[in-house]
């Protein structure tokens, strides 16, 4: 009899989920989709970023010309129909973007399971002609959904047979095409970097693992914190390396031998060492090798028993599932969602469902059940207790996140590096304006340093030649006087550090996702100043040198009506139009409150003042303007998950970096030349990899006297930024001419 594979081994490979591109930034006409009907619901386990989603279908839908319902209380809204969908409008969506959960319900449905629930669920769709759905959920949902387009045509043969439907409403409606977006905390879903919801459930565990820090170092107390996740420990995990967590549990990396003893020697030597307090996370499906559950309450009851220490266990609970999005999942779900509806325009009788999903920083369709057979494969390989298999199976991201935490967790390097041949000194500084990120880059770097060996040397006040604050310059310099100055001849490598990201050779840089955070956070609370006030617009001025980013991003993320800056240029037409389309939202729309984003660079006359007298005066009657610029605000706060586990795992990939280059330039003296290109570096972030490209190369593409690179990824959202604001821009491109840079370069007035 032949052996039946079993899922973990079936769907073993990483490349096994093939991601289609997505259309995003892509010409799509105005209209384009008139007279069809889209539905979106929500469905399972709330998650922030949610209403992003919803938002953008309803919005992007109405761009195309579609008639766009929502199902309320998801499939059981679904199966009860009758007050449950309603048809959207422009203002029902107006004002969630900052609220959690999901405004339309989400509810578990017992009776869509079963073939008789979804006929009525077809049977409720079929009155408002609705035969495209956008499904946000987990893989259950997303499956359930699945299953209802595959019955779908026997569906419709039972309500014609019955006398429900006509024959021609049959023939009319006689496909359903589905999309799934996942909307999930646990970010358990094989097929996408990340899940919605996710990025702002770290945000809630750091902000509680931050504040009960504080309490145990003033009583020397062990926390243990349990984690959601159910299955998957991403959270913990990552928690666990954004909040420097002594010990995470974790179901895909159970502890091996008796994690007791190991445990409580760790944390005793930790004491010894001077430290005043231990933190433990607990994910709640963690176990130990032969599958016996490992609890919060267990872990606590050993530090007790054995170390005697003064020990709380804090179960964060569904504080992890509330509060207002992050930056991050805001504009994730507005992406998301703009990109299922286009999903939906090209999808046909032959197209097997899919799910939009992030690669990188791409928006990627992939087919939906072979990324849910590839999750249950997941759980599969751990039923047969093959761990390092789920571990592979979760990504090479999961197994970085695991292999960095693994690293800093050790106190010591081995005995085995710490020989006279083997000693070297690395050293580390920080160049230029603050950013939040650098402390968690700088602990990194230290830590992993120690345990390969080297000898770690921090350069306080960075260098007197660097005082100008431009690291990629400085390396790039440095590079080139290497002929000149033969001190010079070390391998360099910058890790990008800046909020206004615009480092060239990376997507992201460090500080900026903060700064984003930060930036949407004052924009909510300016935008709620307003609340009972009639009719406001307001004009604020956000930081980025030259750089867009902040402004464009940022104004996703608040749901802005514009973002003025200097990679596009801005005429007095441009602005005298959206005075006249806010003045259209607010007469016509319902609509109370606007607001507009300007960079602090953006046109040298056309300043935040000028552009709040033009709104002030031009708005005259219809709304009052108020003016913010941010300042330095942006730069501070407490850094957010992504920017600590993206510092955390930048500076081990550069540990490594500098162990490769030291061997491979090591003359037969013992001395380090390294004269090569490749040897002065940017470590970035480039789609979903990190890469490191030579400076040298990289300085082509760059704009020195701007400080800007000349490609810049994210400018394909501008456009979705004018489309979810209501504006016909015509077709899903940048609607803006593009500034010359070279013209404006070398203008008087820049």
């Amino acid at each position: 009899m032949a052996e039946v594979a079993s899922p973990a081994r079936r769907y073993s490979r990483k490349d096994s989920v093939l991601a289609t591109p997505g259309k995003e930034g892509q010409l799509v006409d105005f209209g384009a989709w008139a007279g069809n009907s889209i539905a979106v619901f929500t469905s399972g386990g709330d998650s922030q970023g949610m209403n992003a989603a919803v938002r953008a279908v309803v919005r992007m839908g109405f761009y195309l010309g579609c008639k766009v319902y929502l199902v309320k209380e998801g499939y059981q809204g679904m199966v009860d129909g009758t007050e449950n969908i309603v048809e959207a409008t422009w203002s029902s969506v107006s004002g969630i973007l900052q609220l959690g959960g999901t405004v339309i319900g989400s509810a578990r449905c017992k009776e869509f399971r079963e073939r008789q629930g979804r006929l009525k669920a077809a049977e409720n769709l079929l009155k408002f002609n609705i035969t495209n759905l956008v499904v946000i959920g987990g893989d259950g949902s997303l499956t359930g959904a699945d299953l209802f387009r595959q019955e779908w045509s026997s569906l419709l043969q039972e309500l014609v047979q019955n006398g429900t439907v006509t024959q021609e409403q049959a023939i009319q409606c006689q496909h359903l095409n589905i999309v799934g977006m996942v909307g999930s905390i646990d970010n358990d879903f094989c097929g996408t970097d990340m899940t919605i919801g996710t990025d702002s459930a770290l945000h809630r565990i750091i902000e509680c693992v931050d504040a009960i820090s504080t309490t145990a170092s003033s009583h020397q107390r062990a926390f243990v914190l349990e984690v959601m996740g159910r299955h998957c420990g991403y959270l913990a995990l990552v928690a666990a390396l954004a909040s420097e967590a002594d010990w995470v549990f974790i179901p895909e990396w159970p502890p091996e031998g008796d994690w007791r003893t190991t445990l409580c020697n760790k944390l005793a030597t930790e004491r010894n060492l001077g430290q005043r307090l231990n933190i433990v996370l607990v994910a709640e499906g963690a176990m130990d090798r032969e599958g016996n559950a490992i609890s919060a309450d267990d872990v606590k009851n050993v530090l007790v028993e054995r170390l005697h220490y003064d020990t709380r266990v804090t179960v964060l609970g569904h504080v992890q599932r509330g509060g207002s999005p992050s930056a991050f999942d805001r504009v994730l779900g507005s992406r998301m969602g703009a990109e299922a509806v286009l999903a939906l325009m090209d999808a046909g009788p032959d197209t097997p469902a899919c799910v939009v999903s992030l690669e990188g920083n791409q928006t990627v369709r992939v087919p939906l059940m072979e990324c849910v057979a590839r999750t249950k494969a997941v759980q599969a390989a751990m039923d047969e207790r093959n761990f390092e298999e789920a571990v592979r199976l979760r990504g090479k991201s999961f197994q970085n996140n695991l292999n960095t935490y693994r690293l800093l967790s050790k106190l010591r390097p081995p005995s085995s590096l710490c020989t006279q041949q083997t000693h070297r000194n690395l050293a580390v500084m920080n160049v230029g304006a603050p950013a939040c990120g650098m402390n968690a880059a700088v602990r990194s770097f230290v830590r992993l340093g120690l345990t390969q060996g080297f000898r770690i040397l921090a350069i306080e006040e960075s260098f007197d030649g660097l005082v100008a604050g431009r690291a990629f310059h400085s390396a790039y310099e440095l590079g080139q006087n290497r002929a000149q100055y033969p001190a010079f001849c070390i391998p360099i490598c910058v890790i990008p550090c800046t909020i206004s990201n615009n480092v060239p050779g990376t997507d992201f840089s460090l500080g900026a996702d903060t700064a984003l955070n930060e930036i949407s956070d004052i924009c909510d609370r300016i935008k709620q100043s307003a609340t009972g006030t009639k009719r406001r617009v307001f004009v604020v001025e956000t930081m980025g040198g030259f750089c867009g980013y902040l402004a464009t991003l940022s104004a996703l993320a608040a749901g802005a009506d514009a973002a003025y800056i200097y990679e596009e240029k801005t005429t007095i037409s441009d602005l005298r139009d959206d005075v006249y389309h806010l003045k259209d939202k607010i007469l016509n729309a319902g609509v109370q409150r606007g607001l507009v984003l300007r960079n602090e660079n953006a046109n040298p006359n056309y300043t935040t003042s000028f552009i709040h007298q033009l709104f002030a005066e031009e708005g005259k009657g219809v709304f009052s303007v108020r003016m913010n610029v941010l300042g330095h605000m942006q730069q501070g706060g407490v850094p957010s998950p992504f920017d600590r586990n993206y510092g955390t795992k930048m500076s081990a990939k550069c540990v490594d970096w500098f162990k490769e280059h030291i061997n491979k330039n090591t003359t037969q003296s013992g001395r380090v030349e390294a004269r090569r290109p490749d040897s002065v570096v940017l470590l970035g972030m480039q789609k979903r990899f990190l890469y490191f490209s030579p400076i040298e190369e990289l300085a082509i593409n760059v704009d020195f006297n701007k400080r800007l690179p000349l490609e810049q990824w994210w400018l394909k959202l501008r456009p979705l930024l004018r489309i979810l604001a209501k504006h016909k821009v015509g077709a899903y491109q940048a609607e803006a001419e593009l500034a010359d840079l070279d013209e404006m370069t070398t203008s008087d007035n820049y």
